[in-house]
C-alpha cells in the first residue's frame, strides 16, 4: 500500500560529496517526518536527520554542519546531501516516513530497502 524507495548510494573519497533521494508512494493522505537512519553491520541503527511537512529539520550531531535534508512536499520526496564525507559515515542509509492511509487514518512508520554509502579515506 505504501512504497518507500531510496537511490544515490555509492562510493566518495572523505572530504567528497554524496546525495541521497527517497521517494514515497502509494494510498498517502499525508505524511508527518519523514528521514534518514543509517546501520552499518554489527552496530545499532542510528537517526541521522529528519523533515516534516512544515520543514522543520533534526540532525544528529555527528552530521551537523555537513549534512542538509530536504523535502518536496509535493512529490512526497526528500534529499539528503552530504558534504565533507568522513569513513565514519559509511552505513547502509535508509529512508523513513510516517504515513497515514486512506483505510486507517493513522500514522505508521514505513521504511525503504536501504543504499549503501562507503567512504574511502
Amino acid at each position: 500500500q505504501v512504497q518507500v524507495v531510496e537511490s544515490g548510494g555509492g562510493l566518495a573519497q572523505a572530504g567528497g560529496s554524496l546525495r541521497l533521494s527517497c521517494s514515497v508512494s502509494g494510498m498517502i493522505v499525508k505524511i508527518d517526518y519523514m528521514g534518514w537512519y543509517r546501520q552499518a553491520p554489527g552496530k545499532q541503527r542510528e537517526f541521522v536527520a529528519r523533515i516534516n511537512k512544515g520543514g522543520e529539520v533534526d540532525y544528529d550531531d555527528s552530521v551537523k554542519g555537513r549534512f542538509t535534508i530536504s523535502r518536496d512536499n509535493e512529490r512526497n520526496t526528500i534529499d539528503l546531501q552530504m558534504t565533507n564525507l568522513k569513513s565514519a559515515d559509511t552505513s547502509t542509509y535508509i529512508c523513513n516516513a510516517e504515513v497515514m492511509t486512506p483505510m486507517t487514518f493513522q500514522t505508521m512508520d514505513f521504511w525503504g530497502q536501504g543504499t549503501q554509502v562507503t567512504v574511502s579515506s
